[in-house]
């Protein structure tokens, strides 16, 4: 882009923070009315609640903002291209996107969008598509070239169902070819896809994994959820649990995320979670203890009550079979008085943890849960001087939190 280019688009900031929700809701309509076979790629459930257009406004909000120097989004681009191959997303996509952006940006705006204004943008979106598609392009090389590697689409053979709560239902995926599974970062997720007959469309959707890699299959742990029925948000899980039994086939895409485990370092660990996102730190519990590593875990999860809490008897003997394992259990009511050891009663608060005092010191934190749950606790680590660096979070869903 050139310098005159770049004014162009930076100029546009002020608009984009007033009505860039109402630009990617024009965006997605327009998209999805000329090319309805892109609904099988995008989560239909996030475009009714509003959660997409909403991601989406921020993102070309902070590229504008950052349009001189771009490299300091290079955190969301990398999280963006993850995801993006979690979707089986190709360079010809982005063809069909930029169309409809700088159709809608065109639409939207009026007379004030002039020639030069969307040449400006169309510059920097192919400047962003290209910088995307080269981050995608080697993501895909990577999962296609390890032991058990693929791209695109891949069967997998539901061999066991176990319920692990009145809401969390664990699934083991073996593929159905017999092969091998890539190993991955305990952290990670995979894009599971079904056909759902309500909407006559595939839908995708993301789940941690929630055990410690193995080569032979992949867990995750899917919460069923309450709502009306044909409301797409939580289509997919609730399939899975009313519908895909044990000998059902379900597509999966490669493992992907940069939420992870660093397993390079001797530090500390402290992870904590609430409800159903335990799943991928139960993956790095897992791997910790596999790997028989000496780092020192503490592990803190909230629930609304031992009834919904999933793996809490596995967890409780790991704690108990190793010693540099350490719980602390928060419930919404506890069901007993006082307080057993390690249990309490309200939202997760380390603060409670003898003012902060049990957290070990020079630890890294892995955050999962609800936006509001990561955003209480970020702020109070923060406030316990913790460095951000040593601070690591996953929010479910399109990215909203920044934090």
């Amino acid at each position: 882009m050139n310098t005159d280019q770049k004014a162009l688009v930076t100029a546009t900031v002020n608009t984009l923070r007033e009505h860039g929700v109402a630009l990617t809701t024009h965006f997605y309509r327009r998209m999805f009315e000329h090319n309805p076979e892109l609904k099988n790629v995008f989560n239909m459930g996030n475009q009714q609640n509003g959660k997409q257009q909403m991601a989406l406004a921020m993102a070309v909000l902070a590229y504008a903002e950052n349009i001189e120097d771009p490299s300091v989004l290079v955190h969301a681009v990398t999280k963006i291209g993850h995801k993006h191959v979690s979707l089986d997303i190709r360079p010809e996509h982005y063809a069909i996107v930029g169309r409809h952006l700088i159709a809608s940006i065109g639409e939207v705006l009026g007379d004030a969008a002039t020639p030069e204004l969307l040449d400006a943008w169309a510059t920097a979106y192919n400047e962003l598509a290209g910088l995307m598609s080269g981050l995608e392009s080697g993501l895909y090389q990577k999962a296609a070239n390890q032991e058990g590697g693929w791209t695109g689409w891949r069967p997998f053979t539901v061999k066991r169902k176990v319920a692990e709560s009145d809401e969390i239902t664990s699934f083991y995926l073996y593929p159905t070819d017999g092969g091998r599974v890539a190993d991955f970062q305990p952290g990670q997720y995979v894009s599971l896809k079904l056909f759902l007959p309500e909407l006559n469309l595939f839908q995708p959707r993301q789940y941690s994994l929630s055990s410690a890699p193995n080569g032979e299959y992949y867990r995750i742990s899917v919460k069923k959820e309450a709502g009306n029925p044909q409301h797409p948000n939580g289509m997919i899980s609730n399939r899975l649990h009313d519908f895909v039994e044990e000998g059902g086939i379900v597509e999966l895409a490669a493992p992907a995320g940069d939420f992870m485990l660093d397993t390079a370092k001797p530090t500390p660990v402290v992870l904590v979670s609430g409800g159903v996102g335990q799943t991928p730190l139960l993956s790095m519990l897992e791997h910790l203890i596999s790997t028989n590593s000496p780092r020192e875990v503490l592990w803190v999860h909230g629930s609304r009550n031992p009834q919904v809490h999933a793996f809490r008897q596995p967890v409780a003997e790991l704690a108990a079979r190793h010693e540099q394992v350490q719980q602390h259990i928060f419930y919404d009511k506890l069901a007993t008085s006082p307080e057993q050891e390690g249990h309490y009663q309200g939202i997760v608060d380390l603060n409670t943890l003898n003012g902060g005092t049990l957290l070990p010191a020079d630890a890294d934190y892995y955050i999962c849960g609800p936006a509001p749950f990561i955003r209480k606790q970020v702020q109070d680590l923060a406030a316990l001087g913790v460095p951000r660096e040593a601070i690591h979070f996953e929010e479910f869903g399109p990215a909203t939190l920044s934090v």
